[in-house]
């Protein structure tokens, strides 16, 4: 056992040494442009690729503004056209309106480094006259600032999510060893993962993205430490009960790997649904995390067992358990959380069924029909300011035109029935093999909710010419529009999954589907909560339509992560002691490890919002409020008061009682 346990330990320091590096290169081939997840039959992607026969077609538009409160001079004026020297640029455009404001758009090639041509952009903007506002922004200066935004995932978030859990493992063992080994097997598994993700994106085997890079982080890590508190769990317990420390390490594998396996095995299959979204954005995330919470699982298994072998009652240091001592768990504070449990099984469930309900009331709040790209920045961004000073000369969507692609015998047609309300100009751009190529501006920001209809009214009224529309604005209508089918495509099937994943550990029926009821419910009280502090508290503008969806998959799928640890070892329980007795000793002895692996999860994706943000924020929200309501609420009192009052036809048709 020595000998082995030595082997595995090496292979992993060698390994680990070789894959760590991945983890900061992610960024090398993360996507973040939203026009490059939407399916190919999505309008907005078509138009893309007929732009293809037009000699602009796939620039990326910048767009340099300078303001100048009481009028620009001569000399801004050659500044700005200075700018635009060494780019394929327009000539100076200025304001209709007033004298006060001009901007060039500057075409960049999306072949080279989108970020690195507005930096370049930005740099040429010092030294401008004295007292006149220089800015960049378009769609180009928005690809900048996200990459900008999502440069802290390689730094900042590991650093922040690393100190949340070493901070409470240190609470939870009072040991200065341990959290060390555990936060080194969720470093090992990070790299191992980044690695294969690595590989993966590089070959374009699948989508990698900011947000997708940012959940696997702290996926990675909430998960490695999660199974991991579970086998050190029972390692300590089994050191009470046998002397030999190979023996408990290997009575504590045994009993742990089917729960782990089982809650790893859900979780992945749960993000794997996410493989059924058009949106490839959406289902690139579904394999990313399955091979984030799969390398978790492979060093909770491998290297964390081997080390606590070697180590033995020191890695507990200094409060080491002692052979023959007393188990702590079942008199201690979960020892009467579980008689209360026995005495008033079901004022407990009724009472915490209402307040779940009460929560869910809410529900109907939630503002998730999407929001401006603009709005996607928590903080402040060149970009956002330059799109509010561009508003304030120009009709909103210059620099972004609505793309129209006709055929060019039915050019007067389209263009007279795309003067939609909402639309500043349209005209023609140019023409290739028998198409034209129609730009319309449109009077909002090409972001907001106002262009979005807009662009849907175009639409209405060109499609009977077979008139395809396109482009920035299009896109975000597209990718809302796919969200919201996703939605309703995916939720049914993970639940479907998951059942089946129940009933085959559980072997039960009833059980699995009390288990993911309460799962559910515990999903809509959470999305109410999260409905009344995003709108009343921290006043969010709304939220992007795939926020349910990725919360309702994280939650339901951790969720039910906990509700496995506590009820795998109930119906272990209940072989000798019946199915009260069981749950009851179940729920004395999980209750703190599983308290504590909710509190971990829960506190590493909070570390989210250290990235600024707003889909990350409220995903950071939505699943550390989540799993602690799981925690501390469905698994603590719910389930085990249900498991009481239904007593043994809970495993119905199993003739376990």
């Amino acid at each position: 056992m020595r000998v082995l346990a030595g082997v595995v330990l090496v292979v992993w320091l060698a390994l680990g040494g070789f894959t760590g590096p991945y983890s900061g290169k992610l960024s090398e081939v993360a996507e973040n442009d939203s026009s490059a997840f939407l399916p190919n039959s999505a309008e907005s992607t078509q138009v893309a690729e007929l732009q293809k026969k037009f000699q602009r077609s796939n620039a990326i538009p910048a767009i340099v503004l300078v303001e100048r409160e009481g009028g620009l001079t001569e000399q801004d004026r050659k500044y700005l056209a200075d700018r635009g020297k060494g780019f394929q640029a327009s000539p100076v455009i200025p304001a209709p309106n007033d004298d006060e404001a001009a901007q060039i758009v500057v075409l960049l090639d999306p072949a080279k480094e989108v970020r690195d041509s507005v930096l370049q952009l930005r740099d040429g903007t010092r030294g401008a006259p004295a007292g006149l506002t220089v800015l960049v922004t378009g769609p180009a200066a928005q690809i900048a600032d996200l990459v900008e935004a999502f440069g802290g995932i390689d730094g900042l978030l590991l650093v922040v999510a690393g100190a949340v859990v070493a901070l409470i493992l240190l609470v939870v063992y009072r040991s200065p060893l341990l959290p060390l080994i555990v936060l080194l097997s969720a470093v090992f598994a990070l790299g191992l993962a980044s690695f294969v993700v690595y590989l993966l994106a590089k070959n374009d085997i699948l989508a990698l993205n900011g947000q997708s890079q940012g959940i696997l982080s702290i996926l990675v890590f909430g998960a490695a430490t999660d199974y991991a508190l579970l086998l050190v769990s029972r390692f300590r317990e089994e050191l009470r009960d046998t002397q030999d420390k190979y023996a408990s390490i290997r009575t504590a594998w045994r009993g742990t790997v089917e729960p782990i396996a089982a809650s790893a095995g859900t979780v992945i299959l749960g993000v794997l649904c996410l493989l059924f979204s058009d949106l490839d954005s959406n289902k690139g995330l579904g394999p990313v995390a399955a091979i984030g919470i799969g390398a978790a699982l492979l060093t909770t298994m491998t290297f964390l067992p081997a080390t606590l072998a070697l180590l033995g009652r020191a890695a507990f240091w200094p409060f080491a358990p002692k052979f023959g001592s007393p188990h702590p768990e079942t008199s201690g504070l979960w020892g009467k959380v579980a008689s209360t449990v026995r005495s008033k099984p079901r004022a407990i469930w009724i009472v915490t069924t209402l307040v779940l309900l009460a929560g869910a009331a809410f529900l109907p709040q939630l503002k998730a029909s999407g929001t401006a790209q603009s709005d996607v920045f928590l903080t402040e961004v060149e970009s956002v300011a330059g799109q509010e000073v561009l508003s304030r000369h120009f009709p909103g969507g210059t620099g972004s035109p609505t793309v129209i692609i006709a055929e060019e015998g039915k050019t007067a047609e389209v263009l007279q029935k795309s003067k939609v309300d909402g639309v500043a100009d349209v005209r023609p751009s140019g023409t290739a093999e028998g198409l034209v190529r129609i730009e319309a501006t449109l009077k909002d920001a090409p972001d907001s909710d106002a262009a979005v209809a807009t662009v849907d009214r175009i639409r209405a009224a060109v499609h009977g010419t077979d008139a395809k529309v396109g482009g920035q604005t299009a896109t975000l209508l597209d990718t809302r529009k796919t969200s919201e089918h996703d939605r309703l495509l995916i939720i049914p099937i993970v639940l479907l999954v998951i059942f089946l994943v129940l009933a085959l550990l559980l072997r039960s029926l009833l059980a699995p589907i009390l288990l993911i009821a309460t799962v559910v419910l515990s999903f809509a009280a959470t999305m109410g909560v999260s409905a009344l502090v995003f709108n009343h508290i921290l006043d969010f503008p709304g939220a992007d339509p795939v926020v349910p969806l990725f919360g309702f998959v994280f939650l339901v799928a951790l969720g039910i992560d906990y509700n496995i640890f506590l009820m795998t070892r109930v119906r272990e329980e209940t072989g000798q002691l019946g199915t009260v007795e069981g749950t009851l000793r179940g729920l004395s002895l999980t209750g703190g490890v599983i308290t504590s692996a909710g509190v971990v999860l829960a506190a590493t994706f909070a570390a989210l919002a250290v990235l600024p943000i707003l889909f990350l924020t409220q995903i950071a929200f939505i699943v550390a409020f989540g799993v602690l309501l799981d925690t501390l609420l469905v698994r603590s009192l719910l389930v085990p008061a249900l498991s009481v009052d239904i007593g043994g036809r809970i495993w119905w048709p199993s003739k376990l009682r």
